[in-house]
């Protein structure tokens, strides 16, 4: 990715565009539902499908963007309530996004980059206006990997460095307005992570609700 206008916000992917998903469409005052989403995808990708039928389609795209156990675990146990009477206008969880792209960060050989840690496994755009980044860490988030055991286990090594970077991610994102959720990628392996994750999204959404008049 690369930023080609400063001014207009204007991002270009100049490699592996087939694997991304860029949505231009304005974002409303209440946020991105999930319905707002499937009409994009119908409107782009299926234009001949029913609404069922593209529901379907975008959420298995979105899936396969997803490589950890814990990661598909959150995104399965939220998609669920999609299903229920009424919710297709719940605030659309939205895996795997880049959040921002700074082009005097990263220099090398001539090129912009990203910031660190650009990516980020959850965002959700409540009714409220908040802008809500969920956290799956894995091992590799906070330690350094040890060489494989005879065993064939792979271990990590706490960092210090790691940890550090990875809150003053938190820090400057928390100042840049974002809220910020963080699951231990190990508790969302536990035979109840799926109630705990729908416990936490139940109580998410009703703290964030569309304020009334």
């Amino acid at each position: 990715m690369v930023l080609r206008d400063a001014v207009s916000n204007e991002v270009e992917i100049v490699r592996n565009a087939e694997n991304c998903l860029v949505y231009k469409d304005p974002l409303p005052a209440q946020g991105l539902t999930w319905r707002q989403m499937v009409t994009w995808w119908q409107t782009h990708h299926m234009p001949d499908a029913e609404e069922p039928e593209a529901a379907d389609a975008l959420y298995r795209r979105l899936y396969r963007s997803l490589d950890s156990l814990p990661e598909q675990t959150v995104l399965r146990t939220y998609c669920a309530r999609y299903a229920e009477p009424d919710e297709l206008d719940l605030p659309a969880l939205i895996p795997q996004v880049y959040l921002h792209y700074d082009p005097y960060t990263r220099k090398s050989g001539g090129h912009s980059g990203a910031l660190h840690r650009e990516r980020m496994d959850f965002l959700l755009l409540a009714p409220d206006r908040s802008r809500i980044v969920i956290e799956v860490d894995g091992a590799h988030h906070y330690g350094t990997k040890n060489p494989t055991g005879p065993d064939g286990r792979t271990t990590y090594t706490t960092s210090p460095r790691l940890y550090s970077e990875m809150v003053a991610e938190d820090r400057r994102l928390r100042l840049a307005g974002y809220e910020i959720y963080r699951f231990g990628g190990w508790e969302l392996t536990r035979p109840g992570s799926p109630q705990l994750i729908s416990d936490f999204f139940t109580e998410l959404l009703t703290r964030h609700k569309k304020p009334t008049a």
